[in-house]
């Protein structure tokens, strides 16, 4: 450096005082060891790790690229950066990057995200630029930028929150060395051409253990999450398994030592607003949605917020339109949610989820504009309603009636039912609500048929019950009578069969009330299979005279052929087995006139029993397998099951055993089908008997439970081998 000045040239008019400044010139600070600490608590992620390391090792699969991008991606509070933070400390523990570990969070969702001129700056800052040495424009500093790392031994990148490609692409580094770009953000940069990382919840074992670690770290001896493991767990499953609602559960935990795991998880389990509870006064779950839930354009913020509104774990794109009253699915909107990590895709095709905690939170907008939200329940409800009676009109159609229109087959309709099951029976227990009361109970109405046929007696006693509730609320007495009678239906098949009694008896006792002689018949008759299943013998022949007879005036031929399958029942069980032949025939003659062919199996299956007891082998076979080939027909599992037991008790009665022990086998792998497990259990206990050697006997294999019928009002399969009953 000179220390002479020259004025040459200069006009000097008065005293001249120079001043002169030195500096030392030494290199610009730099920050390539910037990162911040690991998250405490820290666990459950070993398999992410695992494919971070992979992907940063330069001596692993794509090694030889000269920049290879990782992006993590995933909901807001899953701990994204946690995770790149804790695989940058890996690599840097195991040398793989000399140049330094360069740190940037680009604060992507914020109102005001760091633009790539900001980023760039601070980015050459961090590897030692001068600043009067960087560039004004972006162009110049990315330039600079990649001369500068171009120098440089390997350098790993974290770019963290990132809310869009463009955000990260200036920070790329050119080619030649082996360099690495981390990069997380709540959207999944697939445009990034970037390998892919995505998280997901954590497992409950592991969200246990980040509660028991990271309280352990405020206080080494806090042993509360041991001591209480039941109340741990279900703290961690209201956390919905997302780390950043485990991590503030931990700090209202540590802020007051002498609460309990359990009270915490009252507190949350029993708060109106469960997101606002997940608030540690620095972190807040609400405040983490929120910033993804800003950026979204009015139409996707509007579906997150009514889709919130779905009644099952799982919505369909076609329930998606209807409630943000759409004609056709918003599926380009659905799938940019899910790029920001807000929905996932369903187990079903065409179907959608939500994390819990956003459902909570999509909720919590909807309830801010109420007139939109209850007028989407109400959408919701009706085209439940709709489809349901369309479908139940399919289900139960016979030959002869007009065909339905919105199903066109059996199969359709099923297959509907069993994609939107659990929403439509969350949406029958709306009743509970006024406002919708008498949809919801024409929707569970609806119900009845198909989850008794898919064996759900839970669901079905559940919409029952929530149906007669909210028809007597409103002072709907024909509904109520309904309601009480497939309560008792469900009931039964459970074996609560003294509640099942007292059901019927007040859907009869209201049926005459209402002078509804069609429904008193199918009280009478489903009144009388509870009594039989109590053991009132008497008194259940008495009822299904009763509705026989009814039935038989109002010309109602498959209500009068159900009373007579089930009189045949009780005449079998009290040894008139001439009075059960004779109606067991008149049941299958009836039910064949009206081409109800799934009630006349039910009978075939009773005659073909009845034939084994008489030891008239050739006819009772013939009858099973008349039975045996209906039911398969129409995929009536649990039928099938029972008839093919009945075929393998036949077999064994005439020591046929390799035969009788395949029948078994079938009928277990039915009831399997048919959702029967402790059936399929005891088929495959019979089969097995029959593996030792045979034991001449003179008694015959005990013969499945007679088919019963029940009614509604309305045709509809029996529950198979059991008595013969159906819903109105």
């Amino acid at each position: 450096m000179s220390d002479v000045v020259d004025f040459r040239g200069g006009d000097f008019r008065g005293p001249v005082i120079g001043k002169a400044e030195y500096r030392q010139q030494a290199p610009a600070p730099t920050a390539l060891d910037a990162l911040p600490p690991p998250a405490a608590g820290f666990t459950g992620r070993d398999e992410e790790l695992g494919r971070l390391r992979a992907a940063l090792d330069p001596s692993g699969a794509g090694g030889e690229q000269a920049v290879l991008v990782t992006a993590v991606s995933g909901l807001g509070g899953i701990g994204k950066t946690a995770l790149a933070v804790r695989a940058a400390y890996a690599a840097r523990e195991e040398g793989w990057f000399p140049g330094g570990v360069l740190f940037l969070d680009l604060h992507g969702y914020d109102d005001a995200p760091v633009t790539a001129d900001q980023a760039l700056q601070s980015l050459l800052r961090a590897l030692g630029v001068e600043p009067e040495h960087i560039p004004v424009t972006a162009d110049e500093r990315a330039g600079l930028y990649r001369s500068v790392l171009a120098d440089r031994e390997p350098v790993l990148i974290l770019a963290d929150n990132a809310s869009s490609p463009d955000q990260v692409r200036p920070l790329l580094p050119g080619g030649g060395r082996r360099h690495r770009v981390l990069v997380t953000s709540r959207d999944r940069l697939a445009a990034l051409g970037a390998r892919l990382v995505q998280l997901d919840q954590l497992t409950p074992g592991a969200a246990y253990e980040l509660l028991d670690r990271a309280l352990r770290i405020a206080d080494p001896e806090d042993d509360r999450v041991v001591e209480e493991p039941e109340a741990a767990a279900r703290l961690a499953e209201l956390c919905g398994y997302l780390p950043l609602a485990l991590q503030i559960a931990v700090a209202l935990l540590a802020e007051d030592p002498g609460k309990a795991v359990a009270e915490l998880a009252d507190e949350l389990g029993t708060s109106y607003d469960r997101l606002a509870a997940l608030d540690d006064g620095d972190r807040s779950v609400r405040a983490a949605f929120d910033l993804s839930y800003r950026r979204l354009p009015a139409g996707q913020a509007r579906l997150l917020s009514l889709l919130a509104l779905a009644p099952g774990p799982e919505a369909s794109e076609e329930v998606a339109a209807v409630l943000v009253g759409a004609e056709e699915p918003p599926v380009a909107d659905l799938k940019a949610l899910a790029r920001a990590h807000l929905v996932e895709r369903g187990n079903s095709r065409g179907c959608w989820r939500m994390h819990d905690l956003v459902r909570a939170f999509g909720a919590g907008v909807a309830a801010g504009d109420p007139e939109a939200r209850d007028a989407a329940r109400e959408r919701l409800l009706a085209h439940y309603y709709r489809c349901a009676d369309a479908a139940d009109d399919r289900l139960q159609w016979l030959p002869g009636d007009p065909e339905p229109a919105h199903f066109a087959t059996r199969a359709e309709a099923l297959a509907w039912l069993d994609r939107e099951c659990a929403g439509l029976v969350a949406a029958a227990q709306w009743g509970r609500e006024k406002r919708y009361a008498a949809m919801a109970s024409r929707l569970a109405l609806c119900l009845w048929w198909y989850l008794d046929w898919r064996r759900n007696f839970d669901d079905l006693i559940g919409v029952s019950s929530a149906a007669q509730e909210a028809s007597h609320g409103v002072g709907d007495r024909e509904g109520e009578a309904m309601a009480w009678n497939n309560l008792g239906l469900g009931l039964r098949q459970v074996g609560r069969v003294e509640e099942a009694i007292d059901a019927h008896v007040r859907d009869r006792d209201l049926c005459q009330v209402l002078d509804d002689p069609a429904g008193e018949a199918t009280a009478w008759n489903n009144l009388g299979t509870a009594l039989e299943l109590a053991g009132r013998l008497e008194e259940a022949m008495n009822a299904y005279e009763r509705s026989r007879d009814l039935c038989h005036a109002l010309g109602d031929r498959s209500g009068e052929g159900m009373a007579w399958n089930n009189l045949g029942i009780v005449f079998a069980a009290t040894g008139r087995t001439e009075e059960a032949m004779d109606a067991y025939n008149r049941s299958r003659d009836l039910h064949h006139s009206v081409g109800d062919r799934r009630r006349e199996a039910a009978a075939w299956n009773n005659i073909g029993n009845v034939l084994r007891t008489e030891n008239q082998v050739g006819r009772a076979m013939e009858a099973l397998r008349k039975a045996l080939s209906i039911r398969s027909e129409y995929e009536d599992w649990y039928g099938v099951a029972q008839t093919l037991g009945n075929l393998g008790g036949t077999y064994e009665d005439t020591r046929r055993q390799a035969e009788a022990r395949s029948y078994y086998l079938q009928a277990a792998d039915a009831f399997t089908r048919a959702n029967a497990p402790q059936e399929a259990a005891r088929a495959r206990a019979r089969a097995a008997a029959l593996t030792a050697p045979a034991t001449p006997t003179d008694t015959p294999a005990p013969a499945a439970p007679p088919a019963r019928t029940t009614d509604s009002g309305r045709p509809s399969p029996p529950p198979p081998d059991a008595p013969d009953s159906a819903a109105r």
